[in-house]
C-alpha cells in the first residue's frame, strides 16, 4: 500500500529539504519505488534530486495546482538521480505565483495535491512530500495530501517556538480536511549534543513530543552530499555511511507510524 510523507517546518533553515532528501534515499536503498514531491518555491529538493537540470519554464508542481492548466502530476514527473526515485519538479517562480492563486482559490483548493497524487497509477510504494517553510495554502495542499507527517526541527528555542503553530495548523486539517492525518514524528536535525542549551531544548521537545530516535547530529556530510546529489552511502566517508543507517532507521519508524 502506498504511503504518502509530508516534511514540513514553517521555519527555514531547519534542514527539511536535506532531509527529505536523505529520507529518499533509505528508501530507495530499501527497495522503494519512490515520488519526491517539491512543494518548495524555492525548488531546492528539486536541484538536488532531479537527474538533469531543467529549464526554469518546466512544467512541475505549480502546473498541477493551478485551475488554469490541466497537467496531473504523471505530465510533470522526471527521473531522479537514482534508479527507483523520480520527482514532481519545482523550477522558476510559478509555485510562488500559484499559491498566491490558491489564497482566493474556491471550494476543494486543499485537496489539490491530494487528488492529483490519488490519480497515480499504483506504480510508487512511498511519495515524499517536501513543504514549503510557511504555514500557507501549499503547506495545507501537503497535509491534506498525507498519510503521516514528519516535523523536522532543531534543539532550539526560535525552532521549538514554531512547533506551536505548526501543531495547531496540523490539528486545523484533521479536523476539518484530513482527521486520518498522524504525526509521524519530530526528527531533530543539526543537534549538537557538546552543548549544554542543545541538550535542555532536546529534553523539552522529549517531554512534549514524539522525537525519532536518535536525534541528527551537526554533520557538515549531510548538507554536502544533498548538495552533491548523492547518498550518505554513497559519499565514501565512514560518518556518511553510518548517517545513512541511520536514515534506514528513521524510514522504517516513520513507516510503522502511519501504518
Amino acid at each position: 500500500m502506498r504511503q504518502t510523507i509530508a516534511v514540513a517546518n514553517q521555519k527555514g533553515g531547519v534542514g527539511k529539504t536535506t532531509t527529505t532528501f536523505h529520507l529518499a534515499r533509505a528508501a530507495v536503498r530499501a527497495g522503494r519505488r519512490v515520488l519526491a514531491v517539491d512543494l518548495d518555491p524555492q525548488g531546492t529538493l528539486t536541484y538536488m534530486i532531479a537527474r538533469d537540470d531543467l529549464p526554469e519554464d518546466a512544467l512541475g508542481v505549480a502546473d498541477v495546482l493551478s485551475a488554469r492548466t490541466e497537467d496531473t502530476l504523471a505530465d510533470v514527473i522526471v527521473e531522479g538521480v537514482w534508479d527507483g526515485v523520480d520527482v514532481a519538479p519545482t523550477t522558476g517562480e510559478s509555485l510562488g505565483i500559484v499559491r498566491e492563486e490558491l489564497v482566493t482559490a474556491g471550494a476543494g483548493r486543499e485537496h489539490r495535491l491530494r487528488e492529483a497524487i490519488a490519480a497515480l497509477d499504483g506504480g510508487y510504494d512511498l511519495v515524499l512530500i517536501d513543504c514549503p517553510p510557511s504555514l500557507d495554502q501549499l503547506t495545507i495542499n501537503g497535509l491534506v495530501a498525507a498519510d503521516g507527517v514528519v516535523i523536522v526541527t532543531q534543539s532550539k528555542q526560535a525552532s521549538i517556538n514554531g512547533l506551536v503553530k505548526l501543531n495547531d495548523t496540523i490539528s486545523i486539517v484533521r479536523k476539518s480536511y484530513r482527521p486520518e492525518l498522524t504525526i509521524a514524528g519530530v526528527l531533530v536535525n543539526q543537534h549538537e549534543q557538546t552543548t549544554v542549551s542543545g541538550q535542555t531544548w532536546l529534553e523539552e521537545l522529549r517531554t512534549n513530543m514524539a522525537i525519532i530516535e536518535p536525534p541528527i547530529p551537526k554533520a557538515v556530510v549531510l548538507s554536502d552530499a544533498a548538495e552533491a546529489s548523492v547518498g550518505l552511502d554513497e559519499y565514501g566517508t565512514r560518518t556518511g555511511r553510518r548517517l545513512a543507517e541511520t536514515f534506514d532507521t528513521y524510514l522504517t519508524t516513520i513507516e510503522e507510524a502511519v501504518r
